[in-house]
């Protein structure tokens, strides 16, 4: 199995590949003011922020244009799943933030996708900049085998994932968003050239709070993640600076 260095070499040149650049930290807060703050308060110590659903329905699209105004990378995190025309016309707003990553559902399907991904290109070429990542989600890292069951899929999450990343291979997206105990199981099945981005990181003496697959980050990337998406062990600890610098320091030794 290819490990992290190896894979996704041309969407991991542009979107970096230090140690630093493959940390994520969400910012799930309620306010714009508390994402600045907290930005503020980590520092030089993350350049790659995750905006999702909490943040982005409190601050809209002018939260995610500050902060790439002031040189952050942005994952948008709003995992579109729509019919095909309003899931494209969704990304090319999107892609109109300028942000590095956007997810959308890998079970909306290959339609879904594909429309997705033609919109994150043509409008790149159109607004003449790189085109945003599209990411699958595959199966959320709350859900449990038993979840799966619940909601009558008869498979448990690592096979589920295991499908849906095949889809959106297939379907040209550029990466998919899984738990870390997914991540050999989706190098087997797409091989090396996507990326994976691995939320559920709890570093160690962390709490695990509503996750259910979770990993290290050390685990995740000897695993094959390409980038990992940490929150509250960053954003709640006492010292937020301090906390991503030690998941970046775990990220380079590993």
């Amino acid at each position: 199995m290819p490990s992290s260095e190896t894979v996704c070499s041309s969407l991991a040149s542009r979107l970096g590949t230090s140690p630093k650049e493959r940390l994520i930290i969400a910012l799930d807060v309620p306010s714009a003011a508390e994402a600045q703050k907290m930005v503020l308060q980590i520092g030089d110590a993350a350049v790659f922020y995750k905006v999702g659903f909490q943040l982005f329905t409190a601050a809209g699209p002018q939260i995610v244009r500050e902060l790439t105004q002031s040189g952050k990378k942005i994952f948008l995190d709003l995992k579109v799943h729509e019919i095909p025309n309003t899931a494209a016309e969704a990304i090319k707003s999107a892609a109109a933030l300028q942000v590095q990553m956007v997810t959308v559902h890998a079970s909306g399907g290959s339609k879904m996708l594909r429309a997705a991904v033609e919109a994150a290109t043509s409008a790149g070429q159109t607004q003449g900049q790189s085109a945003p990542v599209i990411l699958a989600v595959t199966v959320i890292t709350s859900l449990a085998d038993e979840d799966l069951h619940e909601l009558g899929l008869n498979v448990t999450a690592k096979e589920q994932v295991a499908r849906l990343a095949k889809i959106a291979h297939g379907a040209g997206c550029g990466g998919v968003v899984a738990s870390p105990q997914e991540i050999s199981e989706i190098r087997k099945t797409v091989g090396p050239e996507m990326l994976i981005v691995t939320p559920g990181i709890r570093p160690v003496g962390s709490d695990k709070g509503d996750q259910s697959r979770i990993a290290t980050p050390a685990d995740a990337i000897r695993s094959g993640a390409t980038h990992l998406v940490v929150g509250r062990p960053i954003t709640k600890a006492a010292n937020p600076s301090e906390a991503a610098a030690s998941v970046v320091n775990e990220i380079a030794t590993a």
